[in-house]
């Protein structure tokens, strides 16, 4: 790429992988500035209830200087519920009025003057009640929509989910269940302490007709039982004291061996009432990670629904998501990852919980394959979880059947069936609900095909859904050469003729900011023993300065965020001036405006 022309990316990219920051040029005193921030979260459902937690406090000296400047917060809420639904049973942790409320949306406000900044996060939560729900209390949706005259891809779209309620949720399967540990050098220290200490919580939360094993892996591996053992006390004791004599960080990073194991300690077993687990945590990338891929596809075109669900766990940036990813889609199970070694405890048992509560598995659904040019994403159907709403979407051409049938087994052997009645979706666009979610899978598709084809689509779904992908960059364009003002066009494909014809064409100087990808891992890394990337601040000169260290804190406690811009970082050079700016913008990011949460409920990570 001819990069003469464009300025150097210093002026935006991570502070670290969780925190987006953008030098904001020096201001006149007075001046306004105003800042609009999009992310996309997933929310978080439990026991039949949705919940979401905005980052909405402040330290104190984001408080504008002098006396009697008025402070506002301001919150609006909207909750797109989807067709045939109801939004029930809201709680808040701000005082929200109901402005609005409809079958399948909800809108409520929230305004106050205070005399100092919000010191706690925005909380919500809320149930649904819906019109499809099947005898076990299971309930679904199935919505349709037609593709904009600006859709690259105009063919229909649908989207239909699954949920079970609170009662259902308690009758999950047994669990039979074997954990691979990457104990290779670049392990060293916290990572694998902070492993230890998920994998024992882990443990304790096994029940003693659930049985499980343990696998160390590095060059070689070490089993803690070659044969699945009843979690009882004793057990659980037994493999706590073997995690402190085996988790000893060293040597390289071999896969396939410690999978091939785990996958052959469930061939010699069958019980139709458990769910067989594997769950593979790793820091690194491997060679032969494309072969790994196909053979646990082969295992599953032979072994069928019988073959045990692999979950993935990616700690830092030098391990290959997108191969975890894809590994977690082929073995029909869930991924999860850490971007930070504070972050590894939890998100590790939000993975745990997702893919161990199963309550319907097996899941089947007819009548698609009757659809031209259909699409299905993901194209291995999961279990449904208790602790994870089951979402299809996808695209086709043709005439969707009037209903579609989804079936399963639950942990009774007992038949799951419900009929989900097709809906037109006029209030939600289902492109973007769904776009983070297609795109990960198609990213992850295009890795192990090497589909050039597949990557310019996930390039297209990226800027029509301004959603960031591994094929798109997001650029800075100067309008107003005397003034330096930088505005964001959104993302961009990264193609030398288009950046060379906005430069030449309009006189605008391009800044091209760092890409906003995870990338897909370093083998020499890996191979190197080098410890788990978790950022590369972008800024060091500046690390020790207030607003940095408090942005730090800020997003390291929202670090599930899938975030475009989950922080502006303002003026880094501050005059004195600059200190009305600071407070301006501060103001403005108080006030987070319109959040809409439609069905958003897409996708991990």
């Amino acid at each position: 790429m001819d990069t003469g022309k464009l300025g150097k990316s210093h002026r935006g990219g991570f502070l670290t992988p969780e925190m987006f920051a953008l030098t904001i040029p020096q201001a006149e005193g007075g001046s306004d500035i105003s800042v609009k921030i999009n992310w996309s979260q997933k929310l978080s459902f439990n026991s039949g209830q949705f919940s979401l937690s905005i980052p909405f406090k402040f330290p104190e000296f984001v408080s504008p200087p002098g006396k009697g400047n008025p402070k506002i917060e301001k919150i609006t809420l909207n909750v797109e519920s989807g067709a045939g639904t109801e939004v029930l049973g809201l709680q808040a942790s701000h005082p929200l009025k109901v402005v609005t409320k409809q079958a399948g949306r909800l809108e409520c406000s929230y305004e106050a003057d205070v005399s100092t900044w919000s010191g706690i996060e925005f909380r919500f939560s809320y149930t649904i009640s819906c019109t499809t729900v099947s005898s076990s209390n299971i309930m679904g949706g199935l919505l349709l929509h037609s593709p904009s005259n600006q859709d690259f891809d105009q063919r229909e779209m649908f989207c239909f989910y699954l949920f079970p309620s609170n009662n259902q949720s308690k009758k999950v399967f047994r669990k039979e269940v074997v954990f691979l540990i990457d104990i290779s050098g670049s392990m060293q220290g916290r990572p694998l302490e902070t492993v230890k200490e998920a994998l024992y919580a882990s443990l304790m939360n096994l029940n003693q007709e659930d049985s499980f094993s343990l696998i160390a892996f590095s060059g070689e591996t070490f089993l803690f039982s070659s044969s699945l053992q009843l979690a009882t006390t004793e057990a659980i004791e037994q493999a706590t004291e073997w995690m402190q004599t085996h988790f000893v960080a060293a040597g390289g990073t071999n896969i396939l061996l410690p999978l091939s194991q785990a996958m052959d300690m469930f061939s010699n077993t069958f019980d139709s009432k458990t769910v067989p687990l594997i769950f593979l945590i790793t820091d690194g990338s491997v060679e032969n990670e494309k072969h790994i891929c196909e053979l646990v596809r082969n295992q599953v075109t032979t072994r069928g629904s019988r073959f045990p669900r692999i979950s993935t766990f990616g700690i830092g940036s030098h391990c290959n998501h997108y191969f975890l990813r894809m590994l977690a889609l082929i073995g029909k199970g869930h991924y999860g990852a850490a971007v930070h070694p504070d972050l590894i405890d939890i998100q590790f048992q939000r993975l745990y919980t997702s893919a161990s509560s199963t309550v319907v598995a097996n899941v089947t659904v007819d009548k698609l394959n009757y659809l031209d040019a259909i699409e299905v994403y993901p194209q291995y159907i999961p279990d449904l979880s208790s602790g994870n709403p089951l979402i299809v979407s996808g695209r086709y051409k043709g005439e969707f059947p009037d209903s579609l049938k989804v079936s399963g087994f639950f942990s009774d052997m007992s038949n799951f069936t419900l009929n989900l009645k097709a809906q037109r979706e006029k209030g939600v666009s289902l492109d973007r609900v769904v776009a983070k979610q297609q795109i990960d899978l198609l990213t992850a598709q295009a890795w192990l095909s090497q589909s050039i084809e597949l990557g310019e689509k996930v390039a297209r779904i990226s800027t029509q859904s301004s959603v960031p992908s591994e094929y798109t960059r997001m650029i800075l364009c100067q309008t107003e050469r005397e003034t330096q003002a930088f505005q964001s066009v959104g993302l961009q494909e990264v193609h030398k003729v288009n950046l060379k014809k906005l430069v030449d064409s309009e006189g605008h100087k391009i800044i091209l900011l760092r890409s906003l990808g995870v990338g897909f891992g370093n083998i020499k890394a890996t191979a190197e023993n080098v410890f788990p990337g978790f950022g590369d601040p972008l800024f060091p000169e500046s690390a020790s300065d207030p607003i940095t260290k408090a942005a730090s804190t800020f997003c390291a406690e929202y670090c599930d965020c899938c975030c475009c811009m989950c922080f502006i970082r303002a003026c880094s050079r501050i005059n004195d001036q600059g200190a009305i700016v600071i407070t301006q913008l501060c103001t403005a990011l108080s006030c987070f405006g319109l959040l809409n949460c439609c069905v958003d409920l897409c996708c991990d990570f």
